[in-house]
């Protein structure tokens, strides 16, 4: 490749490098919830619950970026450990809405504890400072893309 071009931030390696950086902390994380029997992705779901990110099949697709069957497959899974379940929709009786159980509640603590390990190792040497710049930083990048 002649272009010198793509090793800039500008250039492509912006994209590269916030790949890299989701891929490396999903591996760690993973390493963190495999004694727990969570994937990275069922985390996804019990925390988007919890933080009330969604809530409904479609929420979670749109949140998750799944294709709709791809979506009801993880769910089930998850809803098959125990850590979530479906109920009907007050407002609409087609819809279910999905709920952490008292055991997907029991569990976030320590599913949580996992990810705090993994920050705080993937921030080590970084001052206060330091971090406060890189969340302001990253939030810029967010607020200034299309549907940040």
């Amino acid at each position: 490749m002649n272009d010198a071009s793509w090793n800039t931030l500008r250039g492509g390696f912006l994209g590269y490098l916030l790949s890299q950086t989701r891929n490396a902390a999903f591996n760690d994380l993973a390493v963190e919830l495999e004694p727990m029997g969570i994937t990275c992705a069922q985390f996804r779901v019990v925390a988007g619950i919890a933080h009330k990110r969604a809530n409904t099949l479609s929420d979670f697709a749109r949140y998750l970026d799944y294709d709709t069957g791809a979506m009801k497959r993880l769910l089930d899974r998850v809803e098959e450990k125990g850590l979530i379940r479906r109920v009907p929709c007050p407002a609409d009786r087609r819809t279910l809405n999905l709920e952490l159980t008292d055991e997907g509640q029991a569990l976030y603590p320590q599913l949580m504890a996992a990810v705090k390990k993994v920050h705080e190792r993937m921030l080590q040497g970084f001052s206060p400072q330091e971090e406060e710049q890189l969340q302001n930083l990253l939030q810029r990048i967010t607020a200034n893309t299309l549907h940040g």
